[in-house]
């Protein structure tokens, strides 16, 4: 077994032993920050965008994600008849239209105007997506749970829109050159220098 030697997460042992106890609540961190968009056709002519954190992949085959919305948010109807959306992950240059599309109500603001942020058609779905997002994904949802304070909307991933400009020329893509977010207890923080690979506390290094 691998010992703590000050290298990629194994630094000197702390003891976190001694836990609190709190009432259950939404601790879980950090979370990613996206601006979800939907609507832009039918009885929705006006795209919308809604910010979200509680958001996350949930299967591989077929690729799956999901989002939480409170009944109550605007959005919420637009996702319960259209059964689709995008999800558009946002850069730190994007944190204060990030932000206000997630305080301000669709109700009374057309946010893609207001915000100048440009919406692009998708290829597998009706609503835009965000062009000034380095990443984008088409989603269509197949399933909705109730749970209480928020829906559960299940969707499945039908196309990935990453932007050439991070593609190398070996078509590998390279989202944190973007400067991304992520999203803590009402706080959002840039995030750091990679740390280690997938894998990485079990590879065997060659031998000299």
């Amino acid at each position: 077994m691998k010992t703590y030697d000050g290298k990629y997460g194994h630094g000197p042992k702390k003891d976190y032993s001694r836990k609190a106890v709190w009432p259950g609540s939404t601790q879980l961190f950090p979370l990613p920050v996206v601006m979800v968009s939907c609507g832009g056709y039918g009885k929705w002519p006006v795209p919308n965008i809604i910010t979200i954190a509680w958001t996350g992949i949930i299967c591989s085959d077929p690729p799956c994600l999901s989002i939480s919305v409170r009944k109550e948010r605007y959005s919420w109807d637009i996702l319960n008849e259209t059964k689709e959306f995008a999800v558009n992950i946002p850069t730190m240059d994007l944190l204060s239209v990030t932000d206000r599309c997630g305080v301000v109500s669709g109700r009374d603001h057309d946010k893609f105007a207001e915000s100048g942020l440009t919406p692009v058609p998708g290829a597998k779905i009706a609503c835009p997506l965000i062009a000034e997002s380095p990443l984008s994904l088409e989603c269509r949802i197949f399933k909705q749970e109730e749970l209480g304070s928020h829906t559960l909307f299940l969707a499945e991933i039908l196309a990935v829109r990453p932007a050439e400009n991070l593609l190398d020329k070996k078509g590998a893509f390279h989202p944190e050159e973007s400067g991304l977010a992520a999203y803590l207890h009402g706080n959002y923080y840039t995030l750091g220098k990679p740390a280690g690979r997938f894998g990485f506390s079990v590879k065997k290094t060659r031998r000299a």
